[in-house]
């Protein structure tokens, strides 16, 4: 991937002449994401609020608008629906912060639920108000997409929810 040439800042010096790409800058919609989604074969739907969604076994993944038309934000939130206990959140809180660290997306954090269980919320956002390539959408909601996927089962790998899972589906031995 190249760094377009037109979106470095002019600081004074004379402008080159760009070619302009065939679309240009695009302001990103639902209706695109749709499409995107039914070319990587993804199953989504629209909830209550108008928000698209596309729910996979252990968590759903949102695609959603924000803000004013110049300030508009792309965000990619991925729910986890996996429930974790209140005394995990310190070791939860360590292995997401090593995630974070590691990664560029998506961010992970903590939601506390009025019950005591804890959950965990991803995601990644893009400001697309004034127009973005078609090109820099396109890879980099996939990659957001990929890397939910990823972070659910490193995470499985680190706290050994795997394991546990299979040892569960094994009947008891006496």
């Amino acid at each position: 991937m190249s760094i377009d040439p037109s979106s470095i800042p002019n600081f004074g010096g004379k402008p080159e002449p760009q070619a302009q790409g065939p679309a240009g800058p695009v302001v990103p919609d639902q209706d695109l994401v749709k499409q995107l989604l039914d070319q990587m074969e993804l199953k989504y739907v629209v909830d209550e609020e108008g928000d698209l969604a596309a729910p996979w076994e252990q968590f759903r993944t949102y695609f959603m608008f924000r803000g004013e038309e110049d300030q508009q934000v792309f965000s990619v939130r991925t729910f986890y629906d996996r429930p974790h206990q209140i005394d995990d959140k310190p070791r939860l809180l360590e292995t997401i912060d090593d995630w974070n660290r590691r990664t560029l997306w998506p961010k992970l954090y903590t939601h506390t639920h009025d019950d005591g269980t804890v959950r965990l919320i991803g995601e990644a956002q893009m400001l697309i108000g004034m127009g973005v390539s078609l090109e820099h959408f396109v890879s980099s909601t996939v990659s957001w997409v990929r890397a939910a996927i990823e972070f659910d089962r490193w995470l499985a790998e680190q706290l050994g929810l795997e394991q546990e899972a299979d040892d569960a589906e094994k009947p008891d031995e006496e």
